[in-house]
């Protein structure tokens, strides 16, 4: 399972509960994707000033460990070990750009994959926030069954015949 955090944008002044579509859902864990493709993935998810700081350190490792007379085997090494940190840390990386622009933090959730987490958090959210829910069912609707009364205590559990039924 992986664990996601979820993210609001600033509220303004229009909007009162925020809007859920606006929602983003950020997923821990490692990212082959930034490992693979770093400065594309940095491109993809708007992270500038990543890519800059990336691009920055990586050409003066470059320029560093050519100037020292490093082998190209140990350069490739250093370029893979950086995007091994990029792969770890994605999600650390996209957390922090959304706390620099005022997103705010409103949740943990798991799930198997991402459509998964965000119908476990939606449904605590509805839960939580029962006035969400009033625009989508009509005032006329019927009324909930009364519950069903407890069945009867025995000492067996499950589907099990009750201890010493004969048939």
């Amino acid at each position: 399972m992986s664990v996601y955090t979820v993210h609001q944008p600033p509220l303004g002044a229009a909007d009162a509960a925020g809007d859920p579509y606006r929602l983003v859902f950020v997923r821990d864990g490692f990212s082959w994707w930034a490992f693979l493709l770093t400065p594309l993935w940095m491109l993809r998810h708007r992270l500038w000033l990543t890519l800059a700081i990336y691009l920055l350190i990586s050409a003066a490792l470059d320029v560093a460990l050519r100037g020292l007379g490093a082998s190209v085997f140990t350069i490739v090494i250093v370029g893979l070990l950086i995007s091994l940190l990029v792969g770890l840390e994605a999600g650390t990386l996209r957390r922090f750009k959304l706390a620099r622009r005022n997103w705010r933090n409103v949740g943990v959730v798991t799930g198997d994959d991402l459509e998964d987490a965000e119908r476990r958090f939606f449904d605590a959210w509805i839960r939580q926030n029962p006035a969400g829910r009033a625009a989508s069912t009509s005032p006329r609707s019927a009324p909930a069954a009364p519950p069903a009364p407890p069945a009867e205590q025995s000492g067996v559990i499950g589907l099990f015949p009750e201890p010493g039924a004969h048939r």
